[in-house]
């Protein structure tokens, strides 16, 4: 009987650039880009979704595979994206992290509901050695993160002016994401975690 190959990994610098690589393309174009802040808005969306389905497309050449939170936020992407320019609207795009952080939220509540590691199910090869018991507290720490972060995205788009808003998504946001990323670390190795120099899994930012 053959063995089962194990999945690709990414090294470090490709991972980063498939998880942010969209949202610092987002953030040039709506700098770069002239005319009216609506027509900034649009092109800086459609370069937002180029740039996602090319790092699905590279996620997939690499790895063999897409990982569902990958699929998730490709996907919400196309959705919100399309909507923001179909209707010459910036509010779609804006919500849409909210409506990302809150479905990954969810899914990692319903799998400590319901006693499923989806966590673990997605992401067990970067984490090796880690007990049950981490997989269950890191569980607990990404699904209050994504809530926080649901809740500053709509505090932030309400309340503040659109190139603010995408300074805060990659000024803001992906530094929050690195720092809180680091700061499980402690936790993973108290529970079993084998260190081997890697950057913790982050999810891409949408």
């Amino acid at each position: 009987m053959a063995s089962q190959t194990p999945p690709k990994t990414l090294d470090p610098g490709l991972r980063m650039a498939i998880d942010f690589g969209p949202l610092i393309i987002f953030f040039a174009v709506n700098f770069l880009a002239g005319g009216e802040q609506i027509s900034r808005v649009v092109t800086a969306t459609v370069a937002f979704m180029a740039a996602t389905g090319a790092a699905m497309a590279v996620s997939r050449w690499k790895t063999g595979h897409i990982s569902p939170m990958l699929w998730m936020s490709g996907g919400l992407v196309l959705v919100f994206g399309g909507l923001t320019i179909y209707f010459h609207d910036e509010t779609f795009i804006k919500i849409k992290p909210t409506i990302i952080y809150l479905m990954f939220a969810s899914v990692l509540v319903f799998g400590l509901i319901t006693g499923r590691p989806l966590l673990q199910f997605v992401l067990e090869s970067a984490y090796p050695g880690l007990s049950p018991k981490g997989w269950r507290q890191l569980t607990i720490n990404w699904a209050v993160f994504f809530t926080v972060q649901a809740g500053l995205n709509e505090a932030v788009w309400r309340n503040t002016s659109w190139d603010f808003w995408v300074a805060y998504k990659l000024w803001g946001v992906i530094p929050m994401t690195l720092i809180f990323a680091m700061a499980n670390l402690p936790m993973l190795m108290k529970h079993g975690m084998q260190v081997a120099g890697d950057m913790p899994p982050v999810p891409p930012e949408g």
